[in-house]
């Protein structure tokens, strides 16, 4: 978002009583947010905006989750899609509620304010939470302090007229156990790819190193039989243990063993699943039967055709006598 214009922080260094607790959840929806939308309209600074949710008992606030929210044109919240996003949202997290929005900056102007009172229409006082980029401001980041702030709302009043300011508000970064756990997951992933790739590195590097002890035997024997090398009888029966426990896998013999084996393993499993289907088709029929059972038992017996009263003995082209049917 373009920072431009004057601040619009209170000018005073009071902050704001409001005790506020950041989840780690929300900080990474953020930066993805930033990160995502650098990459696909390739700028440093693009227009980033988002809904907070959390909890909120008095002064007490609590930011929990956050979701993406969509403009109209001329900077303008496209309602119907935020109000379809927060319902959402509410039917799977029923405790958590709208309380703010967040964007990229490095202070509030003016345009902020234009966005608070959009969202005004949801929360008498949405918090603002904004993340504050080193290259926003040119200077880098205090050891140990994430780049955000967080800012509540207030209304100046001064010479008769009013005007929207923003106070800073302190926060604490609250995490519980499954949140440490996915933080540090995701942290893993950051230094060395997805779990998969971190898995197929690791065998790489094992099969690398297989490849490099093998040239390494390769090249002794080539030396010990080009004279270069002097023999060593125990390494010479050890390379020969080595190549005769490994499976000759060129050979007839071992070709037909493999293929014995693989049938053997096919029709195992061949038979498991006709079994499986034999005792499914073996319940269909049990239920079939009970249920045709307790049809015969609730028929009421006026109702049975008989041929005394003139029913014929063979029904419905021929299958069977017409009691049977019953």
């Amino acid at each position: 978002m373009d920072t431009g214009g004057q601040s619009v922080v209170h000018p005073s260094s009071t902050l704001s009583s409001l005790s506020l607790s950041l989840h780690p959840l929300p900080i990474l929806n953020i930066s993805e947010h930033l990160t995502r939308l650098r990459l696909q309209t390739n700028t440093t600074l693009p227009f980033v905006l988002g809904a907070l949710l959390g909890t909120q008992n008095g002064r007490e606030v609590e930011i929990v989750n956050t979701f993406e929210v969509a403009l109209e044109q001329g900077e303008k919240v496209d309602h119907g899609s935020f109000n379809a996003r927060r319902e959402q949202y509410k039917q799977v997290f029923p405790s958590l509620e709208f309380i703010g929005w967040y964007t990229v900056a490095s202070y509030p102007t003016q345009r902020h304010i234009t966005l608070h009172e959009q969202f005004s229409l949801y929360c008498s006082t949405p918090l603002l939470l904004i993340l504050q980029p080193i290259h926003t401001n040119g200077s880098n980041v205090t050891l140990g302090h994430l780049p955000i702030k967080a800012y509540e709302p207030m209304i100046e009043i001064r010479d008769g007229s009013s005007r929207s300011l923003y106070v800073e508000a302190p926060f604490n970064v609250e995490t519980g156990e499954a949140e440490r756990i996915a933080v540090d997951t995701t942290a893993r992933g950051g230094e060395g790819g997805t779990s998969l790739e971190s898995h197929l590195q690791t065998q790489r590097a094992a099969v690398k190193m297989l490849h490099d002890r093998i040239l390494v035997l390769v090249n002794y024997v080539k030396d010990v039989l080009s004279g270069s090398t002097p023999k060593d009888h125990a390494t010479i029966r050890s390379l020969v243990a080595l190549v005769a426990s490994l499976p000759a896998s060129d050979s007839q013999g071992f070709r037909d063993e493999f293929e014995t084996e693989y049938e053997d393993v096919q029709l195992t499993a061949y038979l498991s699943t006709l079994t499986k289907s034999a005792s499914i088709l073996n319940d269909i029929v049990d239920k079939h039967n009970v249920l045709h059972s307790s049809g015969r038992e609730e028929r009421p017996a006026n109702l049975m055709p008989s041929r005394r009263r003139g029913m014929p003995g063979r029904g419905f082209g021929g299958f069977g006598d017409w009691d049977r049917m019953y």
